[in-house]
């Protein structure tokens, strides 16, 4: 089958265009036959990162959408013919292919309204949205009327772009999004944000002067670590701070606010089968049934053609700018 891997660690030229076997369906594992696949940011790191096997290439790529073709002999959630949108794993065989083994437990229906590249924009960011909002955050959902205030930094990003909208519509808070750029204002207004403020300046600064004293909640989707100061001066004390990015925290200096520091990583319940690892699957499945009551939208802006190793290294390279807005897809195998 056609695959996209990649021999050696490096830049999105490392990335070619390869042959490789078929997957075979483990006990709980579905064969997707992919019909579209989105890019994050973990792709890029593990290319830059993550060395092969000796002479053997390495085939990424998390997002997926496409249709089950085979099920394994104890799956149960799905059979053949099933549409379906999924985010892998780091421990397997990535979705960069025609072909993909996935466990069922991780896996949800496709939103009927959306196309597949429209589908394969969600996974990821949604479950990571999700899992921060209401696991880690520990954000009541659906209590509309809940009061207090969330800041969301980085917005106009890709797990920014669908935690502003489940945020704005599955809870009672002020949705606050960082942002620099004219068109990154723009993107997460649309996506629901009640106030937008410039991560370029003081974010306590900027918050303050829309009438808001404190926030309840601090998403950090980028540069926490450089933002944590003017963390520590606007979240309200006992609150929760719950970051997805890299950076390394003193987070001693919220102590004094007996703040609630975690981190939220989309992989943990498939890496280490958590006894609640079909979580997964139930929250996909609710974002889908979401998305088709028109709750929430899909976040893909930019179709980057067929699925092949001269389009995926032009989605690398555009994710690497570090400009994107919402999601980028590969839509198709040529």
């Amino acid at each position: 089958m056609k695959a996209i891997g990649y021999t050696q660690i490096g830049g999105p030229e490392v990335l070619t265009d390869i042959t490789i076997e078929k997957p075979g369906a483990g006990p709980r594992d579905l064969i997707v036959q992919v019909k579209a696949i989105s890019v994050n940011p973990v792709d890029t790191k593990v290319r830059k990162g993550a060395a092969p096997q000796d002479g053997q290439a390495k085939v990424i790529g998390y997002d997926a959408a496409g249709i089950v073709v085979e099920v394994g002999s104890e799956a149960s959630l799905f059979k053949v013919g099933d549409e379906v949108f999924y985010c892998g794993t780091i421990n397997r065989q990535g979705t960069n292919s025609e072909f993909h083994a996935v466990d069922e437990r991780i896996v949800g229906r496709k939103p009927t309204s959306l196309s597949f590249a429209e589908a394969a924009a969600l996974p990821l960011t949604a479950l990571t949205a999700w899992e921060l909002l209401f696991d880690r955050l520990r954000v009541p959902y659906g209590a509309k009327t809940l009061g207090g205030a969330i800041l969301v930094i980085n917005g106009a990003g890709g797990v920014g772009s669908i935690l502003i909208q489940l945020a704005r519509r599955l809870t009672g808070l002020t949705v606050i999004a960082s942002t620099s750029r004219p068109e990154t204002k723009d993107w997460v207004s649309k996506m629901g944000s009640h106030h937008v403020v410039n991560h370029r300046k003081a974010l306590d600064v900027e918050v303050r002067a829309l009438g808001i004293n404190h926030v309840e909640y601090v998403a950090g989707l980028t540069d926490t670590d450089k933002h944590l100061s003017e963390i520590v001066e606007i979240i309200a004390p006992q609150g929760s701070l719950s970051l997805i990015d890299d950076g390394s925290l003193d987070i001693g200096k919220l102590k004094p606010k007996s703040v609630t520091v975690s981190w939220e990583m989309v992989f943990t319940r498939p890496l280490f089968e958590t006894p609640d690892m079909i979580r997964q699957h139930q929250i996909l499945n609710e974002v889908s049934a979401l998305v088709d009551a028109g709750v929430l939208k899909t976040t893909m802006t930019t179709d980057f053609g067929p699925i092949n190793a001269d389009n995926l290294k032009k989605a690398h390279e555009h994710l690497e700018t570090g400009k994107t807005i919402g999601k980028v897809v590969l839509n198709g195998f040529a």
